[in-house]
């Protein structure tokens, strides 16, 4: 499909303006000059060219067949496609069902799938391969220059947005693969990376597709370091519906995009601007020109430098960087001394750094002070930070400082344009033509230049899920049971489950009575906890479901009292644990993907506090160390306010304790929370959880 020799061309039309004369003119723009055949049973010839009748009539079997037909011809044209023994279809109509009718897609995809033709779309604008020179496209886009980006998105929209962007980058492959009712973006992003133009894979995507597939190809990409920059829109579906176990709620909005991220490397940008500011940081630069990956990872130092011609601007950067979490590198003493000798008199030598003075000599001024900025070693990265605006006097100061400073470094040097409607496009094409990026906007600007400084740092590639094996009796045994009516999962074989997984948690009775009440309290040791184990509550705490501190047996049978005359008589009676930091860790089922880890501040402030991660299993104790530190409750981990730190080594092993179980039981868990755990100097313990099951169609619960 996307190297297709021979085209055929359903629905071609001599009609100005139509899909059918559009995609005609585009296909004849393709360098590779495919051999194309007009297809419609209303003219002879188009232009002078031969129109066939039908595909039938085709002299040969062809690699592609483009579908420029209504809705209530797809499937007729696509079954002929198939009996012509075509290789690959493009499907422009977005294949809605008349009226009266349902399946059409289903049918199309599988008269697609049976013949084993590759398809894009439907509801596509089609693909331009640049690197091999083919255009299948039925709508008018601009010439393009070859590139190092590949672009696959499910809308058209942002496909022929960022064709005609004029921004500093160009493309290897771009797809707009629409609704991928047969092949899908990990198909397409396998074969991008299968380019050596390919150095930077751009994915705007609404849903997770053949995520095996997907993992796959994000892992082949973080293994030759070529950086992936995804906006995702709608989230995932995950955990909506599991109305008893906050980790779902928790990762429900993005939790699997979050997930993906994380395992592999990802960028995820927020919007169209981050994303081409972030592309054209990755793909325009240097030291990247030719070659298969952009390789920002030899980038040294740890922040950036910025240089500007304003204190105020510079104050709005700074604000915006602190903001962002953008780091700016601190200055050794050679380099201040260096600006000092530079600036004039009453400027500070400081990162970011204010330049404008007495105005006097602006380019050799400017291009210094990004030398001396490059030239440290704490430094990754050097924009100019200035509106690059027309000048109404010709001066073009600011494009000769920085094309003067990136001559002498081969760090990444950028310009930093505050207002991109005010960005002079001449002095923008004259440094992109150099290699030099043009970021339009402080904020998306920063936040490429945060992707820029992310991929530099040290990364681990993600870890093969583990398969757990029939003869495995652990797991064996657990799926069994996890597979039995729900009164088989009582609250203490739920704290034995994570026992038998290695996740530390309190010594727990179940009692039915006041008497058993007492005795399970005797035989744990005062003082305990006492909380309601009727199977309909599932948060204890909102319906005052949990006693604490009970220190003796009169405490004890009270709370008993007060517990089963409001909630019935079911109790769990549980050791009290030393006090310490409350975490909530989680296990959802997504869709996609599968089980994943969700992390969080625990306790009553699970929902409160909506911060979380969101991880892909298995998981480390290392990956688990770096996942707490990026939370803000790392702070209160590590002991604030004189508080004793807990043990973190402790906490991590509970948590890469938990992907085990996920990587086995995840088939058949639909959610798990723990909730909280108690992290303390001494270790973390689970005070409380709740195991979810998996509903099956075939077993009803």
């Amino acid at each position: 499909m996307l190297e297709a020799r021979s085209v055929a061309l359903v629905g071609a039309s001599g009609r100005e303006g139509s899909l059918g004369a559009r995609m005609i003119a585009e296909v004849a723009r393709s360098p590779a000059r495919p051999r194309t055949y007009l297809v419609n049973p209303r003219y002879t010839e188009i232009d002078g060219a031969r129109c066939l009748p039908a595909l039938t009539d085709l002299p040969e079997p062809v690699d592609l067949v483009l579908l420029a037909v209504p809705d209530s011809a797809l499937e007729e044209q696509l079954a002929a496609a198939a009996r012509a023994h075509a290789r690959s279809a493009v499907i422009f109509g977005n294949a809605f069902d008349l009226p009266g009718t349902s399946g059409l897609r289903e049918r199309l995809a599988a008269i697609a799938r049976d013949a084993g033709m590759a398809v894009c779309g439907a509801g596509c604008m089609g693909f331009v391969n640049m690197a091999r020179g083919l255009r299948a496209i039925g709508y008018v886009e601009p010439d393009l220059l070859p590139g190092s980006a590949a672009l696959i998105t499910h809308s058209g929209s942002v496909f022929s947005a960022l064709l005609r962007a004029r921004r500093g980058f160009g493309f290897s492959l771009a797809v707009s693969s629409g609704q991928e009712l047969v092949t899908t973006a990990p198909a397409y992003a396998g074969y991008a990376l299968d380019l050596a133009e390919t150095r930077v894979l751009a994915l705007v995507l609404e849903a997770i597709r053949d995520a095996p597939d997907l993992r796959a190809a994000l892992a082949r990409a973080q293994a030759a370091d070529v950086p992936v920059v995804l906006l995702s829109v709608g989230g995932s579906d995950t955990g909506r519906a599991l109305v008893s176990a906050h980790s779902g709620a928790l990762a429900a909005a993005d939790g699997a995009w979050e997930a993906l991220a994380a395992a592999y490397g990802v960028h995820r940008v927020r919007d169209l601007a981050e994303l081409a500011d972030t592309l054209e940081l990755f793909c325009v630069n240097r030291r990247w020109a030719g070659r298969r990956c952009a390789a920002p990872s030899e980038a040294t130092g740890t922040g950036i430098a910025t240089v500007h011609d304003s204190g105020l601007e510079r104050a709005h950067v700074a604000d915006l960087a602190a903001e962002l979490g953008v780091p700016f590198a601190r200055l050794g003493p050679h380099t201040a001394d260096r600006l000092a000798a530079a600036l004039d008199p009453g400027l500070t030598p400081a990162n970011p750094l204010d330049v404008w003075g007495s105005g006097r000599d602006t380019d050799p001024l400017f291009a210094e002070c990004l030398s001396a900025l490059a030239d440290d070693p704490a430094v990754a990265a050097v924009a100019l930070a200035v509106d690059l605006v027309p000048e109404l006097d010709g001066d073009d100061s600011y494009p000769r400082a920085v094309l003067a400073a990136a001559a002498g470094t081969p760090k990444p040097v950028a310009v930093l344009a505050g207002l991109p409607a005010a960005v002079d496009p001449a002095a923008a094409a004259r440094l992109r033509a150099a290699g030099l990026p043009v970021l339009e906007g402080t904020r998306s600007g920063l936040l490429a230049l945060r992707h820029l400084l992310d991929h530099a740092q040290p990364r681990q590639l993600p870890s093969i899920p583990r398969t757990p094996k029939i003869a495995e009796p652990r797991a064996s045994r657990w799926t069994r049971l996890l597979t039995r009516p729900p009164s088989a999962l009582g609250a203490a074989v739920q704290f034995d489950l994570l026992r038998d997984y290695g996740i530390p948690a309190v010594r727990v009775r179940a009692a039915g009575t006041r008497a058993q009440a007492l005795a399970a309290a005797a035989g744990i040791g005062y003082p305990v906890v006492l909380k309601t184990d009727e199977p309909r509550i599932a948060h204890k705490s909102d319906v005052g479901g949990v006693r604490l501190g009970l220190g003796d047996p009169g405490a004890a049978g009270a709370a008993y009292d007060d517990l089963a005359a409001r909630l019935g008589p079911r109790v769990l009676v549980c050791q009290t644990a030393a006090p310490g930091t409350e975490l909530a860790l989680g296990i959802v089922r997504d869709a996609a993907l599968g089980p994943l880890l969700v992390i969080s501040a625990g306790g009553v402030f699970i929902e409160i506090f909506s911060e979380r991660a969101v991880l892909l299993p298995p998981v480390t104790r290392s990956q688990a160390r770096a996942t707490l530190a990026r939370l803000r409750v790392a702070a209160v981990l590590a002991g604030a306010r004189g508080q004793p730190a807990a043990d973190l080594d402790a906490v991590a092993d509970a948590i890469a304790a938990l992907s085990r179980l996920a990587c086995d039981l995840g088939d058949a868990l639909d959610a798990l929370d723990i909730n909280p755990l108690i992290c303390g100097p001494s270790g973390a313990v689970a005070a409380d959880v709740l195991v979810v099951p998996r509903t099956l169609p075939d077993c009803p619960r």
